[in-house]
């Protein structure tokens, strides 16, 4: 896996107001841990930060940190541990970065992908079901994989794949249950039939709401007809 290249500078802003205000100057702040060392505090131009975050590797890029002011150390190499964005403009607002060494290993988690076009999908009018989408995997930093795979060519109408027959490249281990199913090829109609049926007691519910809605109709007839029979009095 490459390196991608990040220049930071130290933040001595500090609180939610001085962030906020420092995001609109087009800074994002961060902080980079470190065990047994304290907490770096960080801002970061917001197009730099984009530009690395989009690469093959996504969330799971290894960056190299130069940090401007950072007497202790030239670079620094770092992960990203989570990242936070505005939820309604999908802008970044916050980075949280861990530092690593490169070698010890790590767990992260990779997306996966399926390989190939099932025999009971291609032949026999089947169903894909693809149930898990990333894998937890430990390695080291420089063997973590862009993405695993999962050939699905033989696969028929009826037959599943498990995690354990996802093959990973050499150094990395997988983690988590063996036997749970990743992929499976299932006939449509049972595809139909698990999305259409309703959850339990869920099937009774209009049936209630028509009742009460009925129930509130016929309270509220007599009140409806209640001030006609006083303004009849009244004329005699």
């Amino acid at each position: 896996m490459d390196f991608v290249e990040l220049k930071a500078s130290l933040r001595e802003e500090k609180g939610k107001e001085k962030n906020k205000k420092l995001r609109t100057t087009g800074m994002v702040p961060g902080v980079v841990y470190r065990k047994g060392e304290a907490t770096l505090s960080l801002k970061i131009d917001s197009k730099s930060l984009s530009k690395a975050l989009h690469t093959d590797a996504g969330e799971n890029v290894i960056i190299k940190l130069f940090v401007e002011g950072d007497k202790k150390k030239k670079e620094r190499i770092v992960v990203i541990k989570e990242l936070q964005k505005n939820p309604f403009k999908d802008t970044l607002v916050h980075l949280d970065l861990n530092e690593i060494s490169l070698t010890e290993t790590l767990k992260v988690k990779v997306p996966l992908m399926t390989k190939g076009e099932a025999i009971g999908v291609k032949q026999e009018d089947g169903v894909l079901q693809h149930v898990i989408w990333e894998v937890e995997v430990e390695c080291l930093p420089t063997n973590i994989p862009d993405k695993l795979e999962i050939d699905v060519t033989n696969l028929k109408i009826g037959e599943a794949l498990s995690m354990k027959d996802v093959l990973p490249p050499e150094g990395v281990k997988i983690l988590g249950d063996p036997e749970i199913i990743v992929v499976s090829v299932e006939h449509v109609k049972t595809v139909e039939e698990v999305v259409a049926a309703p959850a339990e007691g869920e099937a009774l519910e209009p049936e209630l709401i028509r009742e009460k809605k009925e129930k509130e109709e016929a309270e509220e007839e007599p009140k409806t007809e209640a001030p006609k029979q006083e303004k009849k009095e009244e004329k005699k």
